[in-house]
C-alpha cells in the first residue's frame, strides 16, 4: 500500500510526519529532527504535501514544489476543529488530514519569495515606527520630570529637547544632557530607516502593474500591502469574499428566520485591515473638506457622508473600507480602472 498524501506538523527542531493512502488511513508515522526532515520527502514519489500555514510554511512549500510534490496550505483556524484529544503532534497532522477531507476549507496560496519580502518590509517599517513612538513618548515623560512641557507634534519634540538641553537654566543633569542628545539622534536615524524602506516600497510598486492601478482607488497608498498579503484578487470568488477575507464584514450569528449581525469579524491580516480603514478616514476628511468649499461630490464620497452622519464617524470608516476592497476586487476581475462615479445596480427580480 503506497502513501499518496503526507502530513506535517511544522516546528523548528522537531517535525511530525504522517503518511496516508488515498482513504485518507495513515499508514506510516515518522518523527524527524529538522536535518532529517529537511531530505524526508527527496527520494518520495509525488505527494500531496499538506501543511499549516504557520511561520515557515511557505518556505517549505516552495521547496516541496521544486521537489515535484503538491503542496496545500490550510488556515491554522479551520485545521483547529479537527483536532481531536490532547494537544500533540501526532494528533495535529491527523487533524490536519482530517481537515483536507473538507471542501469547503480554501487553501492559502504559496506566496512567492518577492512577497513574503515585501511583507517584512512592512513589518520592519511598523517596528521602527513603534520605535520611534517609544522614544518620542520617553523624551516627553523625562523632560516633563524636570518641568519642561513638551508641545503636541512628534515633529516637535526634537526641537523642544535641543532647546531645552541648550538652556542652562534647568534641572537637567549633565549626564542625562548626553544621553537625550544621543536619543534624538537616534530619532533620525529611524527618519532615515523609514524613509529607505519607504524607497524600496515604492520601487516595487513601480514595477508591478496591479499595485499602480490600485493606487488609483482613493484611501489605498504605497504603505498598502495588499498585493504581498492577499496576492492575485481573481482566487477570490466575489467582492464580498474578498472583504470578509479582510474581516470587514459583520460577525453574524442567526437562526431559523431570525438574523442577527454583530461588529465586525476582524479576521484576516490586521494589519492590511487597519490600513484600508485609515485610508477610509482620509477619504472621509476630503470629502468633508470638499463638502465645506462647496464642491461637488462624487456618488462615493456623498455616500460615504450620509453613513457618518447617521451612524458616526467609525462605523462609516469600516463601511467605506468595505466598499473600498470591493472595489478592489472588481477591478481586478474585470479589468477596469477605478471611476468614482460608478453605481452597482442590483439585479432585477424575473
Amino acid at each position: 500500500m503506497h502513501a499518496s498524501t503526507v502530513a506535517i506538523d511544522l516546528a523548528k527542531e522537531v517535525f511530525e510526519l504522517a503518511f496516508a493512502d488515498a482513504q485518507g488511513r495513515i499508514i506510516e508515522r515518522k518523527r524527524l529532527s529538522r536535518r532529517a526532515f529537511i531530505r524526508s520527502l527527496e527520494t518520495r514519489p509525488p505527494l500531496r504535501v499538506l501543511m499549516e500555514a504557520c511561520g515557515g510554511a511557505h518556505c517549505w512549500a516552495r521547496r516541496f514544489q521544486r521537489q515535484g510534490h503538491a503542496v496545500r496550505l490550510l488556515p491554522a483556524r479551520d485545521v483547529r476543529p479537527y483536532v481531536r484529544g490532547n494537544k500533540t503532534d501526532r494528533n495535529d497532522v491527523a487533524g490536519i488530514l482530517e481537515a483536507d477531507r473538507c471542501a469547503g476549507i480554501a487553501p492559502v496560496p504559496v506566496k512567492t519569495p518577492e512577497q513574503q519580502g515585501i511583507q517584512a518590509l512592512h513589518r520592519l517599517r511598523e517596528h521602527l515606527k513603534a520605535e520611534r513612538t517609544a522614544t518620542l513618548n520617553l523624551l516627553r515623560g523625562v523632560l516633563r520630570e524636570f518641568g519642561v512641557a513638551v508641545p503636541l507634534g512628534s515633529t516637535k519634540v526634537p526641537a523642544a529637547v535641543r532647546d531645552a538641553l541648550e538652556d542652562g537654566d534647568n534641572d537637567l543633569p549633565m549626564a542625562l544632557r548626553h544621553s537625550l542628545a544621543e536619543q534624538i539622534d537616534r530619532l533620525s536615524q529611524l527618519a532615515r530607516d523609514m524613509l529607505a524602506i519607504e524607497q524600496r516600497l515604492e520601487e516595487f510598486a513601480s514595477r508591478d502593474v496591479a499595485v499602480q492601478r490600485y493606487r488609483t482607488v482613493p484611501g489605498v497608498g504605497l504603505l498598502t500591502a495588499l498585493r504581498a498579503s492577499a496576492g492575485d484578487l481573481s482566487r477570490f470568488r466575489s467582492g464580498r469574499q474578498f472583504s470578509a477575507w479582510l474581516g470587514l464584514t459583520p460577525r453574524e450569528h442567526s437562526s431559523g428566520r431570525q438574523r442577527r449581525l454583530g461588529g465586525l469579524t476582524k479576521r484576516g491580516d490586521v494589519y492590511v485591515r487597519t490600513l484600508l480603514i485609515h485610508g477610509a478616514r482620509a477619504v472621509l476628511q476630503a470629502a468633508r473638506m470638499k463638502q465645506r468649499r462647496g464642491q461637488d461630490l462624487d456618488p462615493l464620497q456623498a455616500w460615504a457622508l450620509k453613513v457618518q452622519d447617521t451612524r458616526g464617524h467609525n462605523k462609516a470608516a469600516c463601511a467605506l473600507a468595505n466598499k473600498l476592497a470591493r472595489r478592489l476586487w472588481a477591478m481586478d476581475h474585470h479589468g477596469t480602472p477605478f471611476d468614482p462615479r460608478h453605481v452597482s445596480e442590483r439585479p432585477r427580480a424575473a
